[in-house]
Formats: structure tokens, sequence, C-alpha cells
């Protein structure tokens, strides 16, 4: 696909893009926004439209922002969060692009569901991890413990179900992105400046809505040619 039929197909997408863009520029200067912590927001807006068309790129570029963002980490001080974007959140992303590759599908990858049984595994464990969590920040002084401990731990789950291609990541994307949201307002309402990820956060929400829709249409075309090819063998010859 070259790029104009690209910008065509994506036009709403890039003007939308474009608005968010310009909305972060200007709030950035009004509140004195470093401009340290403003780039990868503009990269992160290049993958939002990515990932609205779950397309196998969105992650590739995804890790190597990742590393930008650690820089952003370092010169704030935020040692940890510094740490998990380097350590898991690069080298996830990663793996997720080359795992997608290998099982590439138009632009995207092939998709799969979870069985029931370990979706009940999966909420279970992920409840009891955000109960541990909340109860050691809390221990540690945190002002946004719940918020801070259900969009970290549900970050790192849909970073897996995203490399292990599961449908079920797009469901989840939706909460992250209204928590994420939640999140940097609070941040917000004691840093007037994170006005610009809140923003990028609402951005965020509607590309993984998209995303969500898009990633359903992409299964069931894959089940149902694995459907008719299965139905092809089974017609004796």
């Amino acid at each position: 696909m070259n790029f104009r039929s690209f910008a065509k197909e994506n036009a709403p997408r890039l003007c939308l893009m474009g608005i968010t863009a310009v909305l972060i520029t200007v709030t950035g200067i009004v509140f004195r926004q470093s401009v340290i912590r403003i780039l990868p927001l503009y990269i992160s807006l290049v993958i939002g439209l990515l990932q609205s068309r779950a397309n196998r790129f969105a992650p590739l570029l995804g890790g190597f922002n990742s590393l930008l963002y650690m820089i952003v980490y370092l010169y704030l001080g935020l040692y940890a969060s510094a740490g998990y974007a380097l350590l898991f959140s690069c080298p996830v992303q990663l793996l997720t692009f080359v795992r997608w590759s290998r099982q590439k599908y138009k632009d995207s990858t092939q998709f799969r569901a979870m069985s029931w049984k370990w979706r009940a595994v999966v909420t279970v464990g992920y409840g009891a991890a955000v109960t541990v969590l909340c109860l050691a920040l809390n221990m540690l002084g945190s002002d946004y413990s719940l918020l801070d401990s259900l969009s970290s731990l549900l970050g790192i789950l849909v970073s897996i179900l995203t490399m292990l291609a599961f449908v079920e990541y797009t469901w989840l994307m939706l909460p992250s992105a209204v928590i994420n949201i939640c999140l940097d307002f609070s941040v917000m309402q004691a840093h007037p400046e994170q006005i610009t990820y809140v923003i990028y956060a609402f951005y965020s929400l509607i590309c993984v809505t998209i995303g969500f829709f898009r990633v359903r249409k992409l299964y069931a075309e894959q089940r149902s040619q694995i459907k008719n090819e299965n139905t092809e063998r089974s017609i004796p010859t």
C-alpha cells in the first residue's frame, strides 16, 4: 500500500492525529511542559494510528519508543519506570513484532482466542496481583495506589496477550485506556503540565476502540477462511 492510498483510507485517523498533536503542542507550551516529556507522545500518536489498524509495525515502533520513554523517566528520576521501559516494554514489543511477522495476515497477524478456563485463571490472577500491589503501594504512601496498580498490571497483561496474539488483548485495552485517563487526570490536579498526557490518553482511547473492532473483523475473516479450508478438505475428490 503506497502513501497516497494509505492517507486516503486513514484520512479521519490522520486528521485526529494532527489535531491531537496540535493540542499537545499548544498545551505543552502554555503549561511549560518540558520538550523531553512531550517528544515520545508525538511518536505514540503514530503508534496509536497503527494500533487502530492492528498493524504489526505498531509494536516495532513502540519498542523503540520505549527507549525514548526510558530517557524521560531517567530525566525525571523515575528509575523503576525507566527499568520497566528498558527491560520489559521494549523487548516484549520487539518480540511481538517478530512473532506477528512470522504469522502475518495482511498488515496484521493471525489471531486466536483464549478458552473460558484460561480467561477465568487470568482474571483471578490479575485480581490477586492488583490486591497485593495496591497494599504494597499503600504501605509506601502512594497517592494513586489503586489506579497505579490497575494501570501498571493491566499494561503488563495487555502486552503479554498482544505478543501471543490473543484477541482478548483488545478487550482489555479499552478499560486500560480509561484507567490511564483517570490516572493522568488525577496527576494533573497537582501537576497541570500533565494535561499533555491527558490529551494523548483520550486519543489513545479512540484508537484502541477502533482497533477493537478492527481485530474482531480480522479474526472473523481468519475463522471463516479456516472453516472454508476445512470444508474443502472434507469434500471427497
